[in-house]
C-alpha cells in the first residue's frame, strides 16, 4: 500500500483527498491511499511521520507552507526561490535514514489557470495577501513579466499599501487582483477582501486561490463590475497533478518546469 496525503489545519475545505479519490479510480491506480492529516501545530507532522511509514508524498495547505520548510532535508530550486513548500516526497532508500524533500507545485497551478486569461493590457497585479499562496503568484508574476505589488492589513517594507489605503484609483490602475487570503472560504462565504470594487471594470481579471464556494463573494463583486473572474479550481487540479508526478517520478516535460 502507498500512502499519500495533506497537512493543514482546517481541512473541512479540502479539495485534495475528493481529486486523488477520483483519479485513482478513473485510472484504475490500485493499493493506493489519500487521505488528510489536520494538524493544529506544524510540530505534530512528526507524529504523522513517525506513524505511516508508507508515507510516499504530502501535500501541504493553509497555514504550514512555510512553517514546513524547517522540517524538511532539501527543496528544490523553485520552492528555494519561493520560500514556500506545498509539496513533499518521501525518499526511502533501503538502510538510509528517510529524507524529505520540498516542492512548489502552486507555481504550476497558477500559471496554468491564468496564463490563458493574460492579454496585452494586463501589465500590473495586486496581489491580496503575503501569505505563501501569495508568494507562489508573486514568483509566477515575475515569470510573466507583469508587474506586482501586495496589499496586507500591516504595513511592512515589501507592502504596497494596507488595506484601508487603497483608492479606487488604485484599482483601476491594477488589471489583475488576485485574492491569496482566505477570506470568502467555506464556511465564512460572506467575507471577502476590503478593497474599492467600484474601480474594477470590463479590463479586470478577479482570481480567486479559493475553489469553495465555487463563486466568493470577491469573485461575484468583480463579475458585476464586467471583470474576467477566475477561482482557485483549476489552479488546484494542475498543481495536484504536478505533485503525483513528483511523487512517482513521472518525467516532467521542460514546459512543465518552474
Amino acid at each position: 500500500m502507498q500512502r499519500y496525503g495533506l497537512i493543514g489545519f482546517p481541512l473541512s475545505h479540502s479539495f485534495s483527498a475528493g481529486f486523488f479519490a477520483e483519479k485513482f479510480k478513473n485510472e484504475n491506480i490500485n493499493d493506493v491511499i489519500y487521505e488528510n492529516f489536520s494538524i493544529d501545530s506544524i510540530e505534530k507532522i512528526e507524529e504523522i511521520i513517525a506513524k505511516y511509514p508508507d508515507l510516499q508524498g504530502l501535500n501541504v495547505t493553509i497555514p504550514y507552507k512555510e512553517l514546513i520548510i524547517p522540517y524538511l532535508d532539501e527543496l528544490d530550486k523553485t520552492a528555494m526561490e519561493v520560500e514556500a513548500v506545498n509539496t513533499i516526497k518521501f525518499i526511502r532508500n533501503e538502510g538510509e535514514k528517510t529524507r524529505l524533500k520540498g516542492y512548489n507545485t502552486d507555481v504550476y497551478g497558477v500559471k496554468g489557470a491564468l496564463e490563458p486569461y493574460i492579454s496585452c493590457h494586463h501589465k500590473r497585479a495586486l496581489i491580496l495577501g503575503t501569505g505563501g499562496a501569495s508568494k507562489a503568484v508573486s514568483y509566477i508574476f515575475h515569470k510573466l513579466n507583469v508587474t506586482c505589488d501586495l496589499v496586507s492589513r500591516r504595513k511592512t517594507e515589501n507592502i504596497f499599501k494596507t488595506y484601508d489605503e487603497l483608492t479606487a484609483e488604485d484599482i483601476a490602475d491594477y488589471q489583475i487582483i488576485i485574492n491569496t487570503t482566505p477570506l470568502g472560504m467555506y464556511p465564512n462565504i460572506d467575507a471577502l477582501p476590503d478593497i474599492p470594487y467600484d474601480g474594477i471594470n470590463k479590463n479586470h481579471i478577479l482570481f480567486d486561490v479559493i475553489y469553495n464556494p465555487e463563486e466568493t463573494k470577491f469573485l461575484a463583486k468583480g463579475k458585476a463590475m464586467g471583470a474576467t473572474t477566475i477561482n482557485g479550481l483549476a489552479m488546484l487540479k494542475f498543481q495536484a497533478e504536478k505533485s503525483w508526478k513528483i511523487w512517482n517520478e513521472i518525467p516532467i516535460l521542460d514546459l512543465d518546469k518552474f
